[in-house]
Parts: structure tokens; C-alpha cells; sequence
């Protein structure tokens, strides 16, 4: 019972802090009075080394969930993809803009870096992924049992 909880609460809440976080915090933080370039970087940085670590505990208490609940073939594979997807983005992709964002913070680069559109798009894949996790399992658990 507590696996299926968590298989619908954990996807739920990890599509939250992406929403909240990469869709709505970060583009307005850049609005915000006397935020400069290099001071909302920073506070960026903090945020999403922060966010990919609850992303990673999230993560693994899904797959652990899944794991206990015995789920189809589609819904492992939708966990492994959005798995990979989140590795991929924590991993690689936001190390690779510390060099473009340290420039921009010491003052010695205007930045325009492409990593973060590919950080984006992993974001959105991610929302893609959960919610479709959301729906497989949501459809599992709560159609009546046939018999």
C-alpha cells in the first residue's frame, strides 16, 4: 500500500519542485530590483545543486518504490529514463555551465552559454516523463481490480 503512495506522491512532488523551481523561481528571479547577472547566478547555482539533490533522493526512493511495488515493464522503463535524464542534467550538463557561470561571475564574460538551454530541455523531458508516470501508475492503482 505504502509503495503505491508513493509511486503517484513522489513523481507528484518531484513535478512540482521542477515547476516551481526551473519554470517559475529562476526566470523571476532575474526580475527582481537590484538583482544583477552574477548575484542571481550565484543564486542559482546554490538553488539547483540543492534541487538535484532532492531530485536524486527522489529518485531513488521512486525506483526503490517501484522496485517493492513490482510495477509493468513501461512504468520501469519510464523510471529508468527519468532516472538517466535527471544523472544526465546533475551530472553533466550543470557542471559544464560552472565554467560558463564563473566567468559571468568574475566579471570576465558575458555568458550566453547554450548549457542552459540544454538544462531546459532536460527539465521539460522530465515534466514529459513524470507526468506519464503520474497517469501509468495513477490508471494502475486506481482502476478496480478485474477479476
Amino acid at each position: 500500500m505504502l509503495q503505491r503512495a508513493l509511486r503517484l506522491l513522489l513523481p507528484g512532488i518531484w513535478l512540482g519542485l521542477i515547476l516551481g523551481i526551473s519554470f517559475i523561481e529562476a526566470p523571476l528571479k532575474f526580475q527582481a530590483p537590484d538583482i544583477t547577472i552574477p548575484l542571481g547566478l550565484g543564486i542559482g547555482r546554490l538553488v539547483f545543486a540543492a534541487m538535484n539533490i532532492a531530485e536524486g533522493v527522489i529518485a531513488v526512493a521512486l525506483l526503490l518504490a517501484m522496485w517493492r511495488g513490482r510495477v509493468s515493464r513501461p512504468e520501469w522503463i519510464l523510471g529508468i529514463a527519468i532516472t538517466v535524464t535527471l544523472a544526465s542534467k546533475a551530472l553533466v550538463v550543470r557542471p559544464l555551465m560552472h565554467a560558463t557561470t564563473d566567468a559571468v561571475i568574475a566579471g570576465t564574460s558575458e555568458g550566453g552559454s547554450g548549457l542552459h538551454y540544454v538544462y531546459i530541455a532536460a527539465d521539460v523531458l522530465l515534466v514529459v516523463l513524470l507526468i506519464a508516470l503520474i497517469t501509468m501508475s495513477a490508471r494502475k492503482i486506481l482502476a478496480p481490480a478485474t477479476r
